[in-house]
């Protein structure tokens, strides 16, 4: 069963990609930009700011209210539905982390 997305995992994929595309900050000149994939549906949504500005990293925040599954009493999304992965989008296309960091691009 897949696990809820939160900001913890999120982390910990950016430690377990460190210096490879499958992070942000390596695969920005590449074209790829911060997205989630919901598996469930095949809907894929870019990263942004609660206020809808495009986010340079994974920010759950700007997700849509129908993923979210936990806030903190700030508000702030702590979790949001199983299934929904963190990767990357490129010419409307979505890369997981592995894909990504494999991109020779």
């Amino acid at each position: 069963m897949a696990q809820m997305l939160t900001p913890h995992m999120l982390k910990a994929e950016n430690q377990a990609f460190a210096g490879t595309k499958g992070v942000s900050t390596e695969n920005k000149c590449c074209g790829f930009t911060p997205g989630f994939l919901d598996r469930e549906t095949g809907a894929v949504y870019c990263s942004c700011w609660a206020d809808g500005r495009p986010a340079p990293f994974h920010a759950l925040d700007g997700l849509p209210d129908h993923l979210i599954r936990e806030r903190d009493p700030g508000g702030h999304i702590t979790a949001i539905k199983a299934g929904v992965i963190a990767g990357f989008i490129r010419q409307g296309h979505f890369y997981t982390r592995e894909q990504a960091a494999h991109c020779l691009d």
